[in-house]
């Protein structure tokens, strides 16, 4: 098997509650990754939930990058 992450995952402001795309660095499924908007780093911690960082006095929450497994050969 297989496993595909994407290299985007969607961080929302939880006070404004805007949106922006940022780019993934270092995904650990269920842990931790690393978002970059601009040349901003914001490390992502999972809380059970969601992944929570902040940066710059503003929190952000995440679902994460997309992530597929992929089954390969065999029957």
């Amino acid at each position: 098997m297989r496993t595909i992450v994407d290299n985007k995952a969607m961080l929302t402001n939880t006070r404004s509650e805007v949106s922006v795309e940022a780019e993934v660095d270092n995904f650990r499924e269920g842990k931790s990754f690393d978002a970059f908007l601009a040349t901003n780093k914001i490390p992502m911690r999972w809380n059970g939930r969601v992944f929570v960082g902040n940066a710059h006095g503003m929190e952000f929450t995440s679902k994460g990058p997309e992530v597929r497994h992929i089954k390969e050969g065999g029957r």
